[in-house]
């Protein structure tokens, strides 16, 4: 289920896309030069990059087993980015194969992947949507048709936070997005921090000046607010490799190269 009809002139290639740099990051393949270029300026400013968002990317799976063996059985994943195997419907699936999922992105580079990888089964959609527009995603049919607002829904916003500037309102953003939601729903958020790397980050925000989202980093007490309206499950608010790990823990040495916050909350 996917949105028709994306030219190929919508696709950016002119300027790095987030979205792109992350799959970099990642170690994918679906980038450009300019994506490419810019990541590395910001693996040379900041060379924890790369294992924040593999450390990100490990959070998500983590929390969507959580929410997914909690009972919910629909999820919202919001700035889906470049997909990654395996994703938010594929982990879910392993649990509960009855789980639907509705992916959004506002690259189109992501719906031109999306029907091979995202949306080859029947509950799955795509929509080229942006999270700054919350009520256009809500009522958006692809999402309608996937998700009963009268059950519980999780709402997925990894990694994408931080690419909406304070005077977009990122905390009304979120009270549009879940304010209507029954008890029972969760959210789920990353944001990148300069709690851990204040020498560097300030010229890692420079090279996203130039991308099609600017990067603005919070810190703690600007992201606990986020989760106004539901109560965060156990360890709360933590570094993302500190949350609920299935593994060992990482070296303290290691922990200080993670640049992200994340944190699961419950409406109740």
């Amino acid at each position: 289920m996917i949105e028709p009809g994306f030219p190929a002139e919508e696709i950016d290639t002119s300027r790095p896309h987030p979205a792109r740099m992350y799959d970099y990051y990642l170690g994918g393949r679906d980038n450009y030069e300019v994506d490419r270029e810019a990541a590395e300026r910001v693996i040379a400013i900041a060379p924890e990059a790369p294992a924040s968002a593999r450390a990100n990317r490990a959070f998500m799976r983590r929390a969507v087993r959580t929410v997914v063996n909690s009972g919910v059985r629909q999820i919202i994943d919001i700035g889906t980015g470049i997909p990654t195997s395996p994703n938010t419907h594929e982990v879910a699936g392993e649990i509960a194969p009855d789980v639907r999922v509705a992916y959004v992105d506002n690259d189109p580079i992501v719906a031109a992947h999306a029907g091979a990888k995202l949306t080859n089964t029947g509950n799955a959609g795509f929509v080229l949507g942006d999270v700054r527009e919350p009520k256009a995603i809500l009522g958006h049919p692809v999402v309608r048709e996937l998700i009963d607002f009268d059950q519980p829904v999780a709402v997925l916003l990894v990694a994408v936070l931080h690419f909406v500037k304070d005077e977009e309102d990122p905390a009304g953003i979120l009270a549009a997005l879940t304010g209507h939601l029954p008890d029972g729903s969760h959210l789920v958020l990353t944001h990148g921090t300069a709690d851990f790397h204040q020498d560097s980050d300030g010229d890692a925000r420079e090279v996203y000046k130039n991308a099609t989202a600017q990067l603005t980093l919070r810190g703690y007490d600007e992201f606990l607010p986020l989760f106004d309206g539901f109560e965060l499950l156990d360890p709360g608010v933590v570094q993302v490799p500190l949350w609920r790990p299935d593994g060992a823990l990482p070296s303290a040495a290691d922990l200080r190269r993670i640049a992200f916050y994340g944190g699961v909350g419950v409406k109740e």
